[in-house]
């Protein structure tokens, strides 16, 4: 983790501040949106569901995001720990595996992928790392 008066800490800790704000509000409307999704992990500690908006796309089978902090995101670790996970995109859940893939190019993963999330991963993130999820259907 980075010493707390850096950039990256201050970034970070702004993200949060603006996860904890915003997310309860796209948690309602972004499995809806084209290019937002809702991932649903299990707890590792707990066991309850939870539920994170990100951004992403399915190509080929796959769906793809990139993580803003990588394994200081608490649904990295989430999935981590219990990588059978759940994704809801334009109302539609879909069952699948998560994949945490540190030796992926996430700047240019972020590239292929919707451009307001991109956009916001490339303002916040800390450390960019890329998930795939290998969906069953």
């Amino acid at each position: 983790m980075s010493a707390p008066g850096s950039r990256s800490a201050r970034r970070l800790r702004f993200a949060n501040r603006l996860h904890r704000a915003v997310n309860p509000i796209m948690r309602r409307i972004v499995g809806h949106l084209p290019g937002q999704a809702l991932l649903e992990t299990t707890g590792r500690r707990t066991g309850r569901v939870r539920h994170t908006p990100i951004g992403g796309a399915i190509r080929d089978g796959h769906f793809w995001f990139v993580s803003d902090h990588g394994a200081a995101s608490a649904y990295v670790r989430n999935l981590t720990a219990e990588p059978r996970v759940r994704v809801r995109q334009r109302g539609v859940w879909h069952s699948g595996t998560a994949h945490v893939l540190p030796d992926d190019d996430a700047r240019a993963r972020l590239r292929t992928l919707p451009r307001l999330n991109s956009t916001m991963v490339r303002a916040l993130g800390t450390n960019p790392t890329t998930i795939r999820i290998d969906l069953d259907d």
